[in-house]
């Protein structure tokens, strides 16, 4: 064999080693990506459903940190699906707003009578626990009775009756869960906060025109009961005792004397 032969048998054989390796380094790597990709939505998975526990139980002004502890995740694996706390608090209240808008419109579907259709809306959305992450703006409370297609209008939402600190010190114990301290936590008003505030709005205004609600009654008064009646309790079957009771309470609350 001369020397030219010899190079050429080297070159072939560590171009074969070489693609052996570089195919086995591939196929091992695709085997790992698959797991990586599910440990990541995994991932993502106990960060929502932690952030909503969190949130529902201490208010959008809870920190991250929290939220990871409760994820059992590391506070940089929340950090980097969500860039900032403002992030993942929009989305939470986005996903929170559709789910009753869908439950609004399911009542409006399926129940004929006005207070029927109301009354259901009002159960399902307490026993969800929605409404313990509506965002501020849906919860805020007129001191008059504005006209139901007002309310409807996003952009003529009520003013909000106190900053968040005054809600909670207006009834000793109470504090409207969702409420805000600082401005830049709170999510701004979109398309999901006005979809929720007209299809609310047809449910009260059928209640009321049947004369089955009270005159006074907005849609923001209904918003803050569902957002009142679901109290987070730390036992499921006391949750629900407590959260039938308050609703069957504010219901009588909210008809008509003279339904």
């Amino acid at each position: 064999m001369n020397m030219s032969d010899f190079h050429g048998s080297a070159t072939a054989l560590s171009v074969e080693s070489s693609g052996r390796a570089l195919t086995g380094g591939t196929t091992h790597g695709v085997g790992r990506s698959t797991p990586l990709r599910v440990d990541a939505q995994r991932n993502l998975e106990h960060v929502l459903r932690a952030a909503r526990e969190v949130f529902g139980e201490l208010g959008y002004g809870a920190p991250m940190e929290d939220v990871a502890r409760r994820a059992r995740v590391g506070v940089g694996t929340v950090y980097r699906r969500f860039p900032s706390k403002d992030v993942l608090v929009r989305r939470i209240a986005e996903e929170e707003t559709a789910r009753l808008t869908e439950q609004a419109k399911a009542a409006l579907g399926q129940e004929e009578e006005p207070w029927q259709a109301l009354s259901r809306f009002l159960r399902t959305s307490v026993a969800s626990g929605a409404g313990r992450l509506l965002p501020p703006q849906v919860l805020r409370v007129g001191s008059t009775g504005e006209e139901a297609a007002e309310e409807a209008e996003a952009a003529r939402v009520p003013h909000q009756r106190q900053a968040a600190e005054a809600a909670g010190a207006g009834v000793p114990g109470l504090r409207v869960v969702g409420a805000r301290s600082s401005a830049e936590d709170e999510p701004s008003d979109d398309a999901g906060a006005g979809a929720l505030l007209e299809v609310v709005g047809r449910l009260v205004h059928r209640a009321r025109e049947a004369g089955e609600l009270r005159a006074d009654v907005t849609v923001a008064d209904v918003l803050l009961v569902i957002a009142t009646a679901a109290p987070a309790l730390p036992d499921p079957a006391q949750q629900a005792a407590a959260s039938t009771r308050l609703l069957d309470i504010l219901l009588e609350g909210l008809r008509s004397r003279t339904a």
